[in-house]
């Protein structure tokens, strides 16, 4: 996956906000609106743009609990994981997941409308998993920055 000075500007801008027109964003990146919309479509099909995304307010859709959730496998096998990460990709109440290192195996990120919401969510979630040991939830109280923006690297010119 290579990108250039320009798709560097480009995803800069697109990150910021990617309702912008290919004209406004031509503009900004001293593109043609063709030209642009030609480097977006290589980005998305080489996999530089995951997705264009809003971002939703928990509390606006009825969703104001928020945790992170650290979970521990009972044993690290590739089927045990592969199968908890299908999982996390098909329940609605979890927005992020992320197979990490350290005292946990996995964090989610879980939105749930209330705390009763969220006990039942671990009863079907956690304690129907007899791959789970254990699990410990952390209440966000107050989102302070919400986002998906990667800094992007500016390629030196070869």
């Amino acid at each position: 996956m290579r990108y250039d000075r320009t798709d560097a500007r480009i995803l800069e801008i697109v990150q910021k906000n990617n309702r912008l027109t290919s004209d406004m964003i031509g503009e900004l990146a001293g593109l043609s609106a063709t030209a642009c919309q030609r480097r977006l479509k290589r980005l998305r099909s080489d996999g530089i743009i995951e997705a264009d995304v809003s971002i939703v307010s928990p509390k606006a859709v009825g969703r104001p609990m928020q945790m992170l959730v650290l979970v521990t496998l009972e044993r690290e096998r590739s089927d045990i994981i592969d199968k908890f990460k299908k999982a996390i990709k098909s329940s609605v109440d979890v927005v992020n997941g992320f197979y990490v290192t350290g005292d946990a195996d996995f964090v989610l990120y879980v939105t749930a409308s209330t705390m009763e919401d969220y006990e039942q969510f671990t009863r079907r979630f956690f304690y129907e998993n007899s791959d789970i040991k254990g699990f410990k939830t952390i209440v966000i109280m107050d989102r302070v920055k919400a986002g998906f923006a990667i800094p992007v690297d500016i390629p030196s010119e070869a």
